[in-house]
């Protein structure tokens, strides 16, 4: 464990950029939605709630990254973006298979990663 304490930072700046990446779903939400989940429905609606997604999933990332350089904010960024991690990765998995197939399957793995080492460096440091 005390390799991963010793190189969070390192860890939560990888993470934290990848999960920024999501910053493209503000610019082209249809081109996202239909690599994540294969299907762009064409409404504005669909849009705004792609952008919105985006933009949520990207602010975490930035918080990752802040949380980087910031070790006073880490339990907090990391159990706030961790949980928005399960969260997606309960929904994806829900949904079914179909899902799965595309990106969003990248995703719930990339996330489910990013979760464990999450939560073991809450655990290795929660009496420090």
């Amino acid at each position: 464990m005390s390799l991963l304490v010793d190189n969070m930072q390192w860890v939560l700046l990888v993470c934290g950029l990848l999960t920024l990446s999501m910053i493209q779903a503000v610019f082209a939400p249809r081109a996202t939605m239909r690599a994540y989940f294969g299907e762009a429905p064409d409404s504005k609606a669909a849009d705004l709630l792609m952008r919105n997604w985006g933009m949520l999933v990207a602010a975490g990332g930035g918080l990752l990254v802040y949380a980087a350089f910031t070790p006073s904010v880490r339990p907090v960024a990391l159990v706030f973006v961790g949980l928005t991690k399960l969260s997606f990765i309960t929904l994806v998995l829900m949904a079914g298979g179909g899902f799965l197939k595309k990106q969003a399957g990248l995703a719930v793995i990339v996330d489910g990663v990013m979760v464990a080492l999450f939560v073991a460096y809450l655990l290795a440091t929660l009496g420090a």
